[in-house]
């Protein structure tokens, strides 16, 4: 990778916001009942585009159902989907979110996280799974805004991922939208179980304390240190939903966070976050 392969750039007024979204369980909005559960989500999610200075670009997602042994782009110009769940009505298994990929784009994803002397790779056949599908079908239900993918990379460590997200920064002025998808708690045992909530609780709060600093190296420390947090491992017992913040923290910088919106489903609460904008 040694294209240098920009997207046109705009002013620092129209700098994009950088998202954490919790999206909730499996293909919630075709199911009617889990529906009614995340009404706040649907809301909140649909109301996400008034948010941002411009209609975006085009939207890098990071996908905590996507990793692999390097960070891997989506090179697609027609992406598949991913019906990476299960146990759900058949009718879920034929959802289509038909947006565009963006070769461009992935090349300079690449080129920036190279640049930063990260190893990347490229996947033309990864989709969309429900990280995406569901946040980018609520507020962009047209699906005409091009979407790429980065995965996670496998050792999860999460320094590194903070890293990617500070390479990433430049996207941010050139009109795309990054946003990490996972949920601040998940623990598939947990869900639904009444001794889940405080753990979620006092793990949240752990989360909004470092979210809200104004110091951003304050607050990446305390990603980065996540697992001594309250119910750090209760919450998450595998990281998997959890790293895509910490690319989301990087690419945010300096600026300081705040929570867009808290979802109460399963007995526990679901916080999104926004950083910028």
């Amino acid at each position: 990778m040694t294209s240098h392969t920009t997207l046109s750039t705009q002013d620092s007024a129209g700098r994009m916001p950088v998202f954490f979204l919790s999206h909730g369980g499996g293909p919630w909005p075709y199911v009617d009942d889990m529906k009614q559960q995340y009404a706040t989500t649907e809301r909140e999610f649909k109301a996400l585009p008034a948010r941002l200075p411009a209609r975006p670009k085009a939207v890098l997602v990071i996908t905590g159902h996507w990793e692999s042994d390097v960070f891997t782009v989506s090179t697609a110009e027609r992406p598949p989907m991913e019906y990476d769940y299960s146990g759900f009505p058949s009718h879920t298994y034929r959802i289509q979110y038909p947006a565009p990929g963006s070769p461009q784009l992935a090349q300079r994803v690449r080129a920036l996280l190279e640049g930063a002397g990260i190893e990347t790779g490229e996947d033309a056949r990864r989709g969309f799974d429900h990280g995406t599908f569901v946040p980018l079908g609520l507020m962009y239900p047209d699906a005409d805004v091009p979407v790429v993918l980065l995965s996670m990379k496998s050792s999860y460590d999460p320094r590194e991922h903070i890293r990617v997200g500070q390479a990433l920064q430049p996207l941010r002025d050139e009109g795309v939208l990054i946003i990490g998808s996972g949920l601040t708690y998940h623990n598939m045992r947990g869900f639904g179980r009444d001794e889940s909530t405080p753990v979620a609780e006092a793990f949240g709060n752990y989360l909004d304390s470092a979210i809200e600093q104004s110091d951003g190296a304050v607050r990446d420390r305390m990603l980065a240190e996540w697992e001594s947090a309250p119910g750090a491992r209760l919450a998450h017992p595998r990281e998997d939903h959890l790293i895509p913040l910490m690319v989301v923290a990087g690419a945010a910088g300096a600026d300081k966070g705040t929570a867009v919106f808290v979802d109460h489903v399963m007995k526990v609460p679901m916080a999104s976050y926004a950083f910028g904008g």
